[in-house]
């Protein structure tokens, strides 16, 4: 077996693994008491180690096969044979959470913390997964709380200061997130400079959105101090669209259709979101100017993302006509399209008054269609939503959007 095969049992097997790695414990446990002289008989110890080893076996056949009620119940027994192991209560909780049993395993993990014969770093262990269990749980101020104990113990916990940045980030308290992240960059060794970024201008676009635009511009700029990103950008054009500083805005414009050409609708919806917002007249008047540069950019190297954003703002704008020519002509020299591209010229075709040709092209198209809908996915775990996302809602991680060129 190659490494990779190796990691995927073992992915797959997760609960077994630990099963087998705990019957091992057992062993080592058994080995110890028996050289350290343990006032119990040696027939008593024997028939002991006997039947955990025969109670693990079963419990390891049950996680296995995927029965997890009768891992549980086999584990159960293991804990009457000897209340003394640990490892039996940490193995169960476990379990009872994975099943969603979540009041067992806090009641287990409560019932370890409260014990007076363990040692420190067990009481720690157990207050982690107390904090687990009340996160999956979906006690959210609970698992802050607890999260937080376990920080006040010993603050070099790598994993409790990222499910603290995963639970501040979902209930968007930007303040929090950036905290912990900072937090997070010292203990870990990935750098958290992008993260921060996207944060910042989390933050900066709340206050953009309530009218604090002073607020809005010292988040953004340290948005930017820690790195360029994508939505950084986007958000300082808003900025340039709301102040009237046309000739900054173009130069922006440019700088991110060049580097980030999958963006180009993108940039678009989030500037309109703040035009439909009443009393805006005069940010609406700057982005249509804006909207007009962009369409008027001659020596741009068009990717199928600007062709089609500036198809659809020609569409926004009633101008069908110029929307068909625009699109015809990025067809005529580039033949082999993507199928989003060829259904938005059947849309235009049948718009202008085309149907024959309309009705050609869609014989074409659905010889070669796919069976998924065009739509935005998440390059690291493959989320998919039709809305746009810098923060992936399945696997938490930023500016991991893609759009996928299929319908």
């Amino acid at each position: 077996m190659d490494t990779v095969t190796i990691l995927t049992f073992i992915k797959e097997h997760l609960l077994a693994v630990i099963a087998i790695l705990l019957t091992l414990v057992f062993v080592y446990h058994y080995v110890i008491e028996r050289e350290s002289g343990v006032k119990l008989s040696k027939k008593y110890r024997n028939s002991i180690f006997e039947a955990q080893s025969k109670i693990f076996l079963n419990a390891t056949q049950y996680l296995i096969s995927g029965n997890k009620d009768l891992a549980i119940k086999e584990f159960l027994n293991a804990v009457d044979l000897n209340r003394e192991t640990i490892e039996t209560y940490f193995a169960l909780g476990g379990l009872f959470r994975s099943n969603g049993e979540i009041d067992k395993a806090i009641s287990i993990h409560r019932s370890l913390i409260a014990r007076e014969n363990i040692n420190e770093s067990t009481r720690l262990r157990a207050l982690k997964e107390l904090a687990v269990d009340f996160d999956k749980g979906g006690f959210l101020d609970k698992a802050i709380e607890t999260y937080k104990d376990v920080l006040k113990i010993n603050r070099d916990q790598f994993e409790v200061i990222l499910a603290l940045c995963r639970i501040y980030e979902d209930i968007e308290d930007w303040d929090q997130a950036y905290n912990y992240r900072i937090m997070l960059s010292k203990v870990g060794h990935e750098n958290q400079s992008e993260t921060i970024s996207h944060i910042l201008v989390q933050k900066a676009k709340k206050h953009f959105d309530q009218g604090d635009f002073r607020t809005c511009a010292e988040d953004l700029d340290d948005a930017f101090r820690f790195a360029p990103s994508v939505s950084a950008k986007i958000l300082r054009l808003k900025m340039y669209v709301k102040r009237g500083n046309l000739e900054e805005g173009q130069a922006l414009l440019i700088e991110l259709i060049k580097e980030h050409p999958m963006y180009a609708s993108f940039i678009f919806v989030s500037l309109d979101e703040y035009a439909a917002k009443e009393g805006e007249k005069e940010y609406r008047e700057n982005l249509t100017k804006i909207k007009s540069f962009f369409l008027n950019l001659d020596d741009l190297e068009a990717s199928p993302s600007v062709i089609l954003a500036q198809v659809r703002l020609l569409k926004d704008e009633n101008k069908t006509d110029e929307a068909f020519d625009t699109l015809k002509n990025w067809m005529d020299q580039h033949p082999a399209q993507s199928d989003i591209l060829q259904v938005e010229y059947v849309k235009i075709l049948i718009e202008v008054g085309k149907e024959q040709e309309a009705l050609a092209q869609t014989k074409k198209l659905l010889s070669s269609l796919h069976n998924t809908l065009a739509r935005h996915y998440c390059s690291h775990c493959g989320f998919n939503s039709d809305q746009i996302f810098w923060r992936c809602q399945q696997c938490h991680n930023w500016e991991t959007i893609q759009f996928r060129w299929k319908v």
